[in-house]
């Protein structure tokens, strides 16, 4: 990504969303306006820079920028936290390279992140983002919730990739475009940090030519941290659950982070989190339980509906309370 023209598209953007009226800039009906947003006389006047000065930066001719002037724009812009950070990003001077920069590394997990997904399997789906949406790895329940990406080809185990790309997105997030749209958002603030990276590169141009949603909002240059929220599934299996997330920088890398998602306590959705926990969980654990009647422990696979004499189920009843789907009696066929 070219800094100076994201620096240009950037502002342009941010000036064209801020009405005069919310900026608090009087406007007489006597001259047109032929462009949305503040013109660029009136966002100079706002940040105490000359005209020309401010159409300086944003053609993005910006040497020599100082912090001063740079929160002038920001406050003028009413850039939240962010944004602005964001912008000084793009404004921040880079040493000129000697030689051809090497391209990063892959990103390892950490044994003793590996082993905390693991203690957390059952409990929490959790997963390790990397740069550009990168699915670095996951626990068994997150696998469940989302998809399997360690099935995948490693270059396909992206968040952003999964959610344009397969058409199975569409339906696991009820509020998709809201969802879509912050990830784009998010791939955009990412772009800004590593603009030399050439496989966030090359994923922002597949997903362009792939997705006409993807192009239309990468053109909003719309950033976002994620940090925590709200999102909701609606899961093929146990129907529709509200889970909250938080997604916590891993010391030692600033790069990584591990996204863990938790549920109301004595919630629908704490059901169906603790029936997708049991329905995935290997068979040792599904046939712990002692019975008489309990079947062979082979590896035969979860179904679904999940058969209700199985265990957990049998040896739990209290899994079968608040089901997000009427379970199936095989009697009813021969009703």
């Amino acid at each position: 990504m070219d800094r100076n023209t994201e620096l240009s598209e950037f502002l342009r953007s941010r000036r064209a969303r801020l009405s005069p009226g919310d900026a608090g800039v009087s406007v007489t009906n006597d001259s047109p306006r032929r462009v949305p947003g503040l013109r660029r006389e009136e966002l100079a006047q706002l940040a105490g820079v000359s005209t020309d000065y401010y159409t300086r930066l944003e053609q993005g001719r910006h040497l020599n920028v100082s912090e001063t002037v740079l929160d002038a724009v920001a406050r003028a812009l009413q850039l939240d936290d962010t944004e602005r950070a964001y912008l000084f990003e793009l404004t921040r001077p880079r040493p000129r390279r000697t030689v051809r920069r090497r391209p990063p590394r892959p990103q390892r997990v950490r044994p003793g992140v590996h082993a905390l997904l693991r203690t957390l399997d059952g409990i929490s789906p959790a997963f390790v983002l990397g740069r550009r949406g990168d699915v670095l790895a996951s626990n068994r329940l997150a696998r469940a919730l989302i998809i399997d990406f360690e099935a995948l080809p490693y270059h396909e185990r992206n968040m952003a990739r999964f959610m344009f790309l397969d058409e199975a997105a569409r339906s696991l997030w009820p509020d998709w475009e809201t969802v879509a749209a912050e990830m784009v958002a998010s791939l955009r603030l990412e772009a800004g940090r590593h603009p030399e990276d050439p496989r966030l590169t090359e994923l922002v141009g597949e997903l362009t030519i792939k997705s006409p949603d993807f192009r239309k909002w990468w053109a909003d240059h719309n950033v976002r941290e994620k940090t925590h929220g709200v999102k909701r599934y609606h899961h093929p299996v146990v129907g529709d659950m509200t889970l909250s997330y938080e997604n916590v920088a891993i010391p030692g890398d600033p790069d990584q982070a591990l996204c863990m998602y938790t549920v109301e306590p004595g919630s629908p959705s704490e059901a169906a989190l603790r029936l997708l926990a049991s329905w995935t969980a290997p068979p040792s654990a599904r046939s712990s339980a002692p019975s008489s009647d309990a079947r062979p422990s082979g590896d035969r696979p979860p179904t679904f509906p999940p058969d209700l004499t199985d265990p957990p189920f049998r040896t739990n009843p209290s899994l079968r309370t608040n089901l997000p789907f009427t379970p199936f009696a095989p009697s009813a066929l021969f009703a």
